[in-house]
């Protein structure tokens, strides 16, 4: 009997056969004025857009550039009204699942060690976590600060001397399941800096004097959803009462004017807030270690993809943080340190007005709980590949990001009481 129940159990998660994307296409438009605007309001109405830029419907505004995805069928009714009306597009993708099966484009250098230039999935990035710690178990130590829904561990690892309180950056990728190249580079944190500790000046001096904590994966079940059921997944895998539509987005649910935004309330959306903040397990589990660091984390750093921008608060309102004269230098002095590496530019500013207007965000949340120096990355690309940046892209990423992220710290470790 106690053989026959773990086969029903893979029999059913194997029965939800993974999504294909086949001939899917990713639009690119640029409604000139408000009318135009409406027109793809309209659209995504009585068609299912999936928006890869901005976020949701409601962002889309004139002179915005705005991604989304189409399927196959409903791709020639969309042309068409773009073509009547006049709108200029371009076509970013043709066929999405042909770019999914593109993106693994680096050969494994050696099986069964670890690869910094693959997109590695859930059971490899554990397996890595443990492997840091037996490597430098002097530096490198694993802290579960909570499970996920369907019980995952979130693990946050922890770099710098042990059992030292010292100043301390927060940093966490992957809070939306399909930016894959954002884990890539939490990983690459880790792996440099304890790779250069002794031999880079810059880091050495870091790690001397500070602590990092590192989520590598903050929404674990989503990310393993879009690995294997639906590369195109961006919530957690969350139930929501009386809706059989699944999930939350983790950066929705922080009691940062959560709800203030409109539109968020629809469980079927991408950007649905949760029924109450904090509501999720995972933002619960993160929120309780934030609180009980308070003390010592000086600056918090979110990494998300894509389209090049480094973004602080705030997101739920125009009004700027008191600090925000620093926090803009602090931004402009990384996107340029950021763009030494491969001219790869970068823009900055509040979120709300260089990005779309957000409520929710963890990193709003963090910055109104006290961490003065809060920034969120927007990784590469600008929308040739969107969410599936090709592996052969990762390390120039990773390479570029470390720049800013270096300084960021020494900043941090200079400017902070």
């Amino acid at each position: 009997m106690m053989l026959i129940l773990p086969m029903g159990l893979i029999a059913t998660t194997l029965a939800i056969a993974p999504v294909r994307f086949d001939r899917e296409k990713v639009f690119r438009v640029k409604p000139q004025d408000e009318k135009q605007a409406d027109i793809i309001k309209d659209l995504a109405k009585t068609n299912e857009l999936d928006f890869w830029y901005p976020g949701a419907t409601h962002h889309v505004a004139a002179n915005m550039t705005v991604d989304f995805r189409v399927s196959e069928k409903e791709s020639q009714a969309i042309q068409s009204a773009l073509d009547q009306n006049k709108m200029h597009y371009e076509i970013l993708i043709h066929d999405l699942q042909e770019e999914i099966e593109k993106q693994f484009d680096v050969k494994e250098d050696i099986p069964g060690r670890h690869s910094y230039a693959k997109y590695n999935n859930w059971e490899k990035i554990v397996a890595w976590t443990e492997k840091m710690m037996d490597k430098h178990p002097e530096m490198v130590s694993r802290i579960k600060i909570g499970s996920t829904v369907e019980d995952n561990p979130l693990y946050v690892l922890k770099i710098g001397k042990k059992n030292e309180r010292r100043k301390a950056i927060f940093m966490d990728c992957g809070i939306h399941a399909r930016e894959w190249v954002s884990p890539a580079f939490c990983q690459w944190f880790v792996y440099q800096a304890t790779k250069t500790y002794g031999r880079n000046k810059i880091m050495t001096k870091l790690l001397d004097r500070m602590n990092f904590y590192i989520l590598p994966v903050f929404n674990v079940d989503g990310y393993i959803w879009s690995w294997t059921k639906n590369r195109m997944w961006r919530k957690n895998r969350s139930k929501n009462q009386n809706s059989k539509c699944i999930g939350t987005d983790l950066n929705r649910n922080f009691n940062a004017s959560w709800d203030s935004i409109p539109n968020t309330n629809d469980p079927c959306a991408d950007n649905y807030r949760g029924s109450a903040p904090e509501s999720e397990k995972e933002t619960k589990a993160f929120t309780d270690f934030i609180r009980s660091h308070l003390n010592e984390i000086k600056a918090y750093i979110t990494f998300h993809s894509y389209s090049q921008m480094l973004l602080f608060p705030y997101g739920y309102t125009s009004k700027l943080p008191p600090n925000h004269e620093d926090l803009a230098k602090v931004a402009k002095i990384g996107t340029d340190v950021l763009s030494t590496r491969y001219e790869t530019r970068y823009i900055y500013g509040p979120i709300e007005s260089t990005i779309y207007p957000t409520s929710g965000s963890s990193l709003d949340w963090a910055y109104d709980l006290g961490i003065k120096h809060t920034f969120a990355f927007e990784l590469r690309d600008k929308g040739k590949f969107g969410f599936l940046l090709p592996e052969s892209r990762i390390k120039p990423t990773c390479r570029e990001t470390m720049l800013a992220v270096k300084f960021i710290s020494k900043y941090i470790l200079k400017h902070t009481p």
